[in-house]
């Protein structure tokens, strides 16, 4: 599937976009469209093998509007050409509202004045004079029609095209009064001839002349606020254009040179001073700088960044110098992906559009049966001709299909920028609409609770083996792994001088740990996962564990030749701002769950420390998806936020994923938002900020639609029977104007929202210092001549929730230790000081399974 943006021409109104979106998901191969007025594109999702570009040109112009095929890779061309073209058809609307005003506000005053007992030019008032005021309205008139033609171009071709929209309303409203007018001209000239001068005059008091003029005007005087306001909704994704730096200096062979930041190429060294910004995606080759990323991510605090660190083009040198490498130019820098990002966020339709869609198709057509059966109504009940179109013309011009087709995307737009420039990057209009909805948030620990760089805190030693041999081996088989814990034993023993050993034959096992053959010796690292499997798991082992997880450390264990020689405990302390934040979530009646692979014991001190709702720990990264199933199964809307790659999973499955923007870029690329500044408080922000957005599409579509339901009815003479009431053209040209204006500025509040952020000061990572070093008597023999083990061929088991049912059944049975189930061998491994068969199989079938074996060992 290929997805692309057309830029299409000649939309007015809600109907307009809802035919061109008609048009484009008629076509074979399809799969989604979605047109956006306030933008004036069209998003596509189609199958390239049945569908060609020239197809969705011909069906975007048989539907009776242009459209501009986009540039691959000048997508920043293209942005920079339709706002030139926006800009263009502002410049000439403001013209065509100045020149109409000029001859609108003389034929106002001439055709009205006499009823506001206004200073009045005499010779007009005589009746005989009935053929000059006319002429001198009608001529006043037609250059107003001739500025504003674009309303019957537009509106006559859309009724040709059997498509009409708002611009046909206005054509035929107006063009009503014009033709209405140019008879009564006859009539006053065929009147005069008679010698009647009484019904010539009468004839001269209705020409509505007036009435056609001073619509366009106010229609154009609508449209041109309008324009200005929809403007103002594009303010932050243009602010993020601005951020793209203009030049930057390079190394050559001769030395520096500046060139402009378009022209850096990948592999150029870019010089990094104080004051300039960074020109492009990179890494740090020489020196040290602390770069300010707050236009970015919003986070005000200046990072430190050195040799080897990644740094993001637009972001400021707040001091230091460096050079980096460019490894990223163009569309595919960060700033670019965000840009593009946010614009096609912004151009993408939420779910409760439909609702306005689906008005929109049958709405102009209706309006105009509805001004067909007003007139001849009037005319059935004995009214004058002028009387009832009067009424006809008044249903045409107030009728607004615009403010139903602006109601959605201008919420949409500012909203998407406004969470934009609070570091929030919403990747669609439907994950804002869901998000509203979630009741349930599930944060992973490492990275998002916490800091997610963990320290060591104690090492833990046989006696037989010193600390800095211990450290030798650790460093030597886990500089290879990428996982937190991992890292942070390599980053302690770097900065400790702790020198490295040969090694080979790296593996890495997903939640359990790692392997290496370090200077001829099998290093194995890992969790109590390990230890089960490799039958080494004892009762003094699980009290050492117990002990450090009620300290909040997690352990990892370190095995050399099969023995165990020490144990390494690392914290990773708790963000500054997520107790806080959490407290917020709580306070928007969400359940908070921290899902964490950590053991039950370190689980639960971090959460009770975090004032999570709920913990859920020992979870196999496979297994988080898993969780999020079942509670969207018992009919939740979750929100997962985790920033790894065993987070992908999670967030693609929930009903809205959020990715840490320190995260992984798989994690990155499989939410629905990414929140840069690494802060849970932007997951309450972004929560709120979706709360606001869909109560104010909720208060534009009312508006829409209580404006229309309740003016149409005026406007054709409802309340005239009883209460006189009766709207003129020109009011209901004026209502109309400023409806659509209305919802605009009523999306333009959301400009206002809050965010609120607490400072991170934990982010700001020092060195923990040296670690607590305790020797104990960690190799007891005979413990492992003492442990028994059993193994159990079990039927029944179909998915990770079966293993974990399993596993716990069996560890509760008695003189059981350690418990590894394997779901693809259908196994369960057993051991423990004392094992009852008997015990062990009722445990199994109690939990709904079958033992088809047993077998001790």
């Amino acid at each position: 599937m290929t997805k692309k943006k057309y830029f299409i021409t000649g939309m007015t109104c809600a109907s307009c976009s809802s035919r061109v979106e008609r048009a484009l998901t008629k076509l074979e191969g399809m799969k989604e469209c979605s047109v956006n007025l306030l933008k004036n594109t069209a998003l596509c999702t189609f199958d390239e093998d049945k569908i060609s570009e020239d197809d969705i040109k011909k069906a975007v112009v048989d539907a009776g509007y242009g459209i501009i095929i986009e540039e691959k890779k000048k997508e920043g061309a293209n942005r920079e050409r339709t706002s030139q073209a926006a800009k263009r058809e502002e410049e000439g609307m403001k013209k065509r509202l100045v020149y109409s005003f000029i001859f609108t506000i003389p034929l106002f005053y001439i055709s009205m004045g006499h009823m506001m007992n206004w200073p009045f030019l005499s010779f007009f008032r005589l009746k005989e004079n009935s053929m000059v005021f006319a002429l001198t309205l009608f001529i006043l008139s037609l250059p107003v029609l001739i500025i504003n033609r674009k309303f019957f171009i537009s509106g006559f071709k859309a009724l040709r095209n059997k498509s009409p929209n708002m611009d046909s309303l206005i054509a035929l409203g107006s063009g009503a009064s014009m033709v209405y007018g140019i008879y009564a001209l006859y009539k006053i000239a065929f009147f005069l001839g008679q010698g009647d001068l009484e019904s010539a005059h009468n004839f001269s008091m209705d020409l509505y002349f007036e009435s056609a003029a001073m619509i366009l005007t106010l229609i154009t005087l609508g449209k041109y606020f309008e324009s200005r306001a929809k403007g103002k909704t594009s303010k932050a994704l243009e602010r993020l254009v601005d951020l793209k730096p203009k030049s930057a200096v390079i190394k050559t062979e001769s030395g520096e040179m500046e060139i402009k930041a378009d022209e850096i190429k990948v592999g150029d060294i870019a010089v990094l001073r104080t004051g300039s910004a960074v020109p492009s995606d990179g890494v740090i080759i020489k020196g040290e700088i602390a770069v300010d990323e707050s236009q970015l991510t919003g986070e005000s605090i200046p990072v430190d960044k050195k040799e080897g660190d990644r740094v993001t083009g637009a972001s400021l040198i707040a001091s230091g110098y460096a050079e980096m490498r460019v490894e990223k130019t163009g569309e595919d820098t960060a700033l670019s992906r965000i840009i593009a990002l946010v614009d096609e966020a912004t151009a993408s339709k939420a779910p409760i559009a439909k609702m306005a869609d689906k008005v929109s198709a049958v709405f102009v057509p209706a309006v105009i049966l509805i001004s067909i059966i007003s007139l001849f109504s009037w005319l059935l009940s004995g009214a004058s001709l002028e009387f009832s179109l009067s009424f006809a013309i008044s249903v045409l011009v107030i009728s607004c299909p615009c403010a139903l087709g602006l109601a959605t995307p201008t919420a949409i737009m500012v909203a998407t920028g406004r969470a934009a420039r609070s570091g929030i990057l919403i990747k669609n209009a439907e994950s804002l609409e869901a998000l509203h909805s979630v009741d349930t948030v599930l944060l992973d620990k490492t990275g998002t609770i916490t800091n997610g760089r963990p320290e060591l805190r104690k090492i833990i030693r046989a006696k037989e083996i010193d600390e800095k041999a211990l450290l030798k081996y650790a460093y030597s088989a886990e500089k290879n792994s990428e996982h937190p814990l991992a890292m942070a034993v390599a980053r302690y023993a770097s900065a400790r001088g702790i020198e490295l050993l040969p090694s080979s034959s790296f593996m890495q096992s997903a939640g359990s740990g790692v392997s290496a053959i370090v200077n001829n010796k099998k290093v194995e690292i890992g969790n109590r996962r390990m230890l089960e499997r490799l039958g080494l798991y004892k009762k003094k082992i699980k009290e050492i564990e117990e002990s450090l997880s009620d300290d909040a450390l997690t352990p990892l264990f370190v095995l050399i030749d099969g023995t165990l020689c020490g144990i390494l405990a690392l914290s990773d302390e708790i963000k500054s701002s997520s107790v806080s934040a959490i407290e917020r979530l709580k306070k928007d009646n969400l359940t908070t769950v921290m899902i964490t692979g950590d053991n039950a014991r370190t689980a639960e001190v971090i959460g009770k420390k975090a004032k999570v709702d709920r913990i859920i720990s020992e979870v196999l990264p496979d297994e988080k998806e898993a969780e999020v199933r079942r509670l969207l199964e018992q009919g939740k809307k979750t929100l997962m936020v985790g920033d790894g790659i065993n987070d992908s999973p999670a967030l693609a499955r929930s009903t809205v994923g959020a990715a840490i923007g320190r995260g992984t870029d798989v994690a990155i690329e499989s939410a629905d938002i990414v929140l840069m500044k690494s802060d849970l408080s932007d997951v309450a922000n972004a929560i709120e900020l979706s709360r606001a957005t869909m109560r104010n599409i909720k208060e534009n579509l009312f508006w829409a639609l209580f404006y229309n339901a309740l003016c149409i009815p005026v406007a054709a003479g409802a309340l005239y029977p009883a209460f006189g009431i009766k709207l003129s053209p020109m009011i209901a040209a004026f209502a109309m104007s400023f409806s659509s204006v209305f919802v605009v500025t009523n999306a333009l509040r959301l400009r206002l929202f809050k965010t609120e952020n607490t400072a991170n000061a934990a982010c700001q990572i020092t060195d923990a210092g040296y670690a607590e070093s305790v020797e104990m008597d960690i190799m007891e023999k005979g413990e492992e001549g003492d442990n028994m083990k059993a193994e159990l061929l079990i039927e029944g088991m179909m998915c990770m929730h079966c293993v974990k049912h399993v596993d716990e059944a069996l560890r509760k049975c008695s003189g059981v230790e350690s418990v590894e189930v394997s779901l693809e061998d259908k196994k369960a491994l057993v051991s423990g000081s004392e094992l009852n068969e008997s015990e062990l199989v009722e445990a199994v079938v109690n939990a709904g399974y079958e033992v088809k074996g047993y077998e001790s060992r």
